[in-house]
């Protein structure tokens, strides 16, 4: 297997207990109703393959997003990240939050263990981000400034709590959040890129976007390519690895097609999330 470059981080891919894996898979199997059409796993493999493919492609760290869908659930799912991470050295420590009574606590006690970055997943979730069991999360991760990968956009279908303004709304009341927007905020590109613009803390990761998969249905305006370049100390490199239905590569193909530089390629495939999540060090090449 040929390597990818002289390292990539990839800040969204996700390692889960193998029984919520499965659910995930089954939900993909289905082509369920937030998917619509046929969505084939290309990485339908056993956990130790999995990782040996990302090591084999050249992938230095990457994260295990897991995400809560109902109460009781992100607490237990922290501690299988928590140990999973110390298995891995290559692993993000990843951990994850739901409005309930004592995801403050729960949330600290992960940041305490050593969570660098957080997962949340409003459409799946189908929660709000002003619920206001969440204020003392926001309060938290606004105050540690861990950085919080958020599927938050309406692709690949609206949720009831799910588009910028929501967002923005939550920017009003934690300005400091560190957010790492998943999916380049899909289909709304053009907002999150204006939002991204205008905070100093929001970024945007790659994830599926620019794929001959996505383009199909939700394509980049081409008109905000400049916008793109200009921000491209903000854009993180992510693939949804496992669940993906292209090969890896073409991810990777998919951000250097756009034609933005070697410079701009570079930051967003490896320099923005270590200078992210290492604090100015370029982290492991």
């Amino acid at each position: 297997m040929d390597t990818l470059g002289p390292g990539i981080i990839d800040i969204h891919t996700h390692f889960m207990p193998q029984r919520v894996l499965d659910k995930v898979w089954a939900y993909f199997d289905s082509a369920g109703p937030l998917i619509g059409r046929a969505w084939p796993i290309t990485y339908r493999t056993d956990e130790g393959e999995r990782l040996a493919t990302l090591r084999g492609l050249g992938v230095r760290a990457f994260t295990s997003l897991n995400y809560a869908h109902r109460p009781g659930m992100a607490a237990w799912l922290n501690d299988w990240s928590t140990g999973f991470a110390a298995e891995h050295a290559d692993v993000l420590h990843s951990a994850t939050f739901y409005p309930e009574p004592g995801a403050a606590e729960y949330t600290a006690a992960a940041l305490d263990a050593g969570a660098r970055v957080l997962k949340v997943h409003v459409q799946v979730g189908d929660y709000s981000l002003a619920d206001p069991l969440l204020d003392d999360v926001w309060t938290l991760l606004e105050q540690r400034r861990t950085p919080i990968v958020m599927h938050a956009g309406d692709g690949p279908a609206p949720g009831r709590f799910t588009g910028p303004d929501a967002v923005r709304d939550l920017l009003e009341r934690h300005p400091g959040l560190v957010l790492v927007i998943a999916h380049m905020g899909m289909p709304d590109y053009g907002d999150f890129l204006d939002i991204a613009a205008a905070h100093p803390d929001v970024h945007l990761d790659t994830t599926m976007a620019f794929t001959d998969f996505t383009e199909a249905v939700t394509p980049f305006p081409r008109e905000r390519l400049e916008d793109l370049h200009a921000v491209g100390d903000k854009v993180l490199f992510g693939s949804d690895f496992p669940n993906i239905p292209y090969p890896y590569e073409h991810a990777v193909d998919a951000v250097r097609r756009l034609g933005l530089g070697e410079e701009w390629e570079r930051n967003v495939l490896h320099d923005n999330a270590a200078r992210l999540l290492w604090r100015g060090d370029l982290g492991p090449r």
